[in-house]
């Protein structure tokens, strides 16, 4: 399995972004999808994940009222719309998959195969 994120950049603080992940190889095998992201100095932390086929997203407390998780499976593709930025929201984003349905939050850990990341900058 391949995961390809993009769609990172430079916005200003209250903007947004849509973040885009493809996935590749063997997606027939693929539970769970999440997005995490890991700022300068911290720890790679989860942002927000969705079953593969069918099923709802789930959030981080924190982010569930200003980020989206969505599927489009004909495409093979798991994007994270983000509005409503703010500095501390800058980070690299990854996207990374799980053979396992899971249902709720997971850490790092729990997810097998991971993407190349794409940079968020948001400045006040």
């Amino acid at each position: 399995v391949q995961l390809q994120a993009s769609g990172g950049g430079l916005v200003q603080a209250g903007g947004s972004l849509r973040l885009s992940c493809v996935v590749s190889g063997g997606t027939f095998g693929i539970g769970t999808v999440g997005w995490f992201r890991q700022a300068p100095g911290k720890e790679r932390e989860p942002v927000a994940s969705i079953p593969w086929r069918g099923g709802i997203g789930h959030y981080v407390d924190s982010m569930k009222d200003r980020f989206a998780i969505s599927r489009d499976n004909a495409r093979n593709t798991v994007a994270l719309q983000m509005n409503s930025l703010k500095s501390e929201d800058t980070a690299v984003y990854y996207c990374a998959a799980d053979p396992r349905r899971r249902v709720g939050i997971w850490p790092p850990s729990a997810y097998d195969h991971w993407g190349q990341g794409t940079l968020v900058t948001v400045s006040s």
